[in-house]
């Protein structure tokens, strides 16, 4: 089993990476927009939206309430697709958190 202190680690240099990156929002998207049945809620919301309002507060909901992490796990090749092309910002690092945060659950 995963050891859920180095996710939550994980997850604060992501978020703290997205801030660097200036990705992180203050205000959350509507709550239409969470009730999407596509993965990553693509059709309302944009990537950097549901790492920061679903995904970060999905798993440190799971860890702080000792439920078991999910496995596998694989989201970094989403964000490497939707960065690719991307020029407005170096997404590097915030890239290289999320393989590392894959690593966890693979």
């Amino acid at each position: 089993m995963t050891s859920a202190h180095p996710v939550l680690a994980k997850l604060k240099l992501i978020e703290d990476e997205m801030k660097k990156i200036e990705l992180w929002q203050i205000e959350s998207p509507s709550e239409a927009s969470f009730q999407s049945t596509q993965p990553f809620c693509i059709d309302t919301m944009q990537a950097h939206e549901w790492l920061q309002w679903v995904l970060i507060p999905r798993l440190t909901s799971v860890i702080d309430s000792g439920m078991p992490l999910p496995t596998p796990f694989a989201i970094s090749p989403y964000y490497e697709e939707t960065y690719k092309d991307d020029e407005t910002r170096d997404y590097t690092d915030l890239l290289n958190h999320l393989r590392e945060l894959d690593a966890f659950f693979g």
